[in-house]
């Protein structure tokens, strides 16, 4: 069975609410102030089904070349897709097939068009309501200037109440209509008359409703879930219940959910669909679910339900932006506006490139700067009304949900993401990391898209030798090649500038690149292989790099090693022996790191450094002493090296450290 969303739109009294109950059988005015003043003022939702038979209904037509591979709105709407007038055809593969509608009826008062927008942004089809006793006004212009810049791209302008007018009226208004839709996603599709009183015109608009919904791509079960909360509230012997268009993926019982922006984690005890229970619920239903582990205080209008851990919420959005021609002035830049998407309101800041004022009419790259964290994805479409007077004035699409902190000249990249194919958009996200590159889980979370979708996406350009995989990453191969030479660069600074020093450290040459443990390592890795660097232990250096030490230089090497030599266990100070060098204070202390990292110094305490040859002589005293006893105080180890105990503790320390002896109380025990 497909499932169709439908959404009313029209000025206030038009008949939205009375045209679906003539349609479903069901009243969506659910409140009593609504039913006592006579008018809808928070969101209705009813149902119906319809069966497509080949009786009276429109044949399809191709989907728009700039149409989404995920979502039949896309990321563009020219307003110009048309449907041929209806006649007795229909492919046979539609033929029979079960249609579910389920309606959202929407606040036609200008006081509601906040919930008028929290309902519209998940349909697929759209019924533009338009009374006949009095055609257009100004509700209609507002709702359908928002019907167009949400991108929806199918549906049915309904005349009603043409019980209410004579003949040569209503084809006064049908002509009005018809200028009224001229260059828009609606010209030339179906236009009809209705009496939701009488029942006439019903089974037309339920013929045009067919044709129109057989065109509507269905929603991708596929998916990553997300579904925008409308409604939260607490049914008796239930607990808590929200409801909403899923608009994305698949919901069963039992299922795990995140709350975003919140981060609260619920399970899914109960699944109702358009009001009947059910064991799953997929992408273009209408849905309300039961939920464990959340209060109707943790959940509100404006959250969004979707798998754990899947997506990041932002505060920062770049979008392209259009204003409409009809707004009253130009947007000035850091304009705060209220931002309506799917079910979310807040008030935003507009940022955009350049001084001067976006003209009624243009389309702009701008970034959303929004007070609070809310889960949004590419390809989500928004609406931006006046901070005050609060009029629709503009709306858009997001392109990137994840941009950088600044916002440099970046409108080639956000052309790419605004029109580009999804291995370029893709390419373009791992490039933009430069050699940190991105997991597989942030690509996902970036673009909505699910993870075998990106990694089918991303197969040409991995064997093409553009990106390569490293672990969870994935990096792109020129920032991998400039990294290298960064690390060339870098040793070759060290090496003019550390003559005395065999080396880097790789942690130290790993830091200064800015690199990631894996991508470092792969990039080392390459080198070596190319045989442009070498890796002897810890220490990184350019190929026939070593120490290279002048004669002053060298003869200190030569003073510090026979001071400690000749020294044994009675070392001097090493101050002191620095002291008395030929070279300057710094160059000395590279003379004694190196004899350190040769191993012929061993620092045994911050203070103390001792000769190898005198700890060697040490271990092989240790050894003698083990043949008469197996355990050794500190005064037979001062009566048996001849050291204070000021060497003798640090020694014994050593000695741990090195497992030659383990203390056992005031003892040790050579081991």
């Amino acid at each position: 069975m497909k499932s169709i969303i439908v959404g009313t739109a029209g000025h206030i009294d038009h008949g939205k609410t009375a045209l679906v109950k003539a349609l479903t059988g069901i009243d969506a005015d659910r409140l009593e102030e609504e039913k006592r003043r006579g008018i809808t003022i928070d969101l209705g939702f009813a149902h119906m089904d319809l069966v497509i038979s080949t009786e009276s209904v429109g044949p399809r037509t191709p989907r728009p070349p700039d149409a989404s591979p995920h979502d039949d709105r896309g990321l563009q709407n020219d307003g110009r897709t048309r449907r041929p007038p209806l006649h007795d055809s229909l492919p046979n593969e539609f033929s029979g097939e079960m249609l579910r509608l389920g309606f959202v009826d929407v606040p036609g008062h200008e006081r509601f068009v906040r919930n008028m927008l929290a309902g519209v942004g998940g349909i697929d089809l759209v019924l533009l309501v338009i009374a006949a006793d009095e055609s257009i006004m100004p509700q209609t212009r507002e709702h359908f200037d928002i019907l167009q810049l949400l991108g929806v791209r199918r549906g049915i302008a309904v005349i009603t109440k043409a019980d209410a007018v004579d003949a040569e009226t209503l084809d006064l208004v049908r002509m009005e209509v018809e200028e009224f839709l001229r260059g828009s996603f609606l010209e030339g599709q179906a236009i009809v008359a209705v009496s939701s009183l009488t029942g006439a015109g019903l089974e037309e608009l339920k013929r045009a409703m067919i044709a129109a919904a057989v065109e509507v791509r269905a929603r991708d079960a596929q998916a990553l879930t997300r579904l925008p909360i409308d409604r939260v509230f607490t049914m008796k012997g239930f607990g808590t219940v929200v409801t909403g268009t899923l608009i994305a993926g698949t919901i069963h019982r039992e299922d795990e959910l995140e709350v975003f922006p919140t981060g609260r984690r619920v399970r899914v005890r109960g699944v109702q669909v358009h009001g009947e229970s059910a064991e799953v619920a997929v992408a273009g239903q209408r849905t309300a679910l039961n939920l464990a582990g959340a209060s109707t205080d943790d959940l509100a209008r404006g959250m969004t339900l979707a798998p754990p851990e899947a997506f990041l919420n932002t505060r920062r959005v770049d979008v392209k932006l259009r204003l409409l021609a009809s707004a009253v002035r130009a947007l000035k830049n850091r304009a705060r506006v209220h931002f309506h998407s799917y079910t979310m309101e807040t008030v935003a800041e507009i940022v955009f490139q350049g001084s001067n004022p976006i003209a009624p009419g243009a389309e702009v790259f701008a970034r959303v700067k929004l007070p609070d964290a809310t889960l949004l994805l590419p390809g989500d479409r928004f609406i931006i009304r006046q901070f005050s007077p609060v009029v629709t004035i503009g709306g858009g699409v997001v392109l990137d949900a994840a941009p950088n902190p600044r916002m440099p000249d970046q409108n080639s990249f956000l052309q790419l993401l605004d029109g580009g194919q999804v291995e370029a958009i893709l390419e373009a996200r791992i490039a933009r990391r430069a050699h940190d590159g991105i997991s597989a889980s942030r690509l996902v979370g970036e673009t909505g898209w699910t993870r075998v979708f990106v990694d089918d996406r991303l197969a040409s350009a991995l064997q093409a030798g553009r990106v390569r995989r490293i672990g969870e990453l994935f990096v792109n191969v020129a920032a991998i090649v400039q990294l290298q030479r960064s690390m060339a660069n870098t040793l070759t600074s060290f090496h003019q500038k550390n003559s005395l020093v065999a080396g880097i450290p790789k942690e130290e040459l790993r830091e200064q690149v800015k690199a990631s443990e894996e991508v470092f390592a792969e990039a080392l890795e390459r080198l070596v292989r190319d045989k442009k660097i070498e890796v002897a232990g810890d220490l990184v250096r350019l190929p026939g790099h070593g120490v290279v030490m002048k004669d002053e230089e060298a003869e200190s090497k030569q003073t510090i090693d026979a001071a400690f030599a000749t020294a044994g266990l009675k070392v001097p100070a090493l101050a002191e022996v620095m002291a008395g060098l030929k070279v300057d204070k710094a160059r000395a202390q590279k003379i004694v790191t190196l004899l350190l990292r040769e191993k012929t110094l061993v620092k045994v305490s911050d203070e103390l450094v001792f000769h190898r040859s005198a700890l060697e002589e040490l271990r092989r005293q240790m050894v003698a002493f083990k043949l008469k006893s197996k355990m050794i105080n500190v005064a037979q180890f001062k009566d048996m090296t001849g050291v204070s105990r000021k060497y003798a503790i640090p020694l014994f320390e050593y000695l741990d450290r090195e497992r030659v002896t383990r203390r056992v109380g005031d003892q040790r025990e050579i081991l």
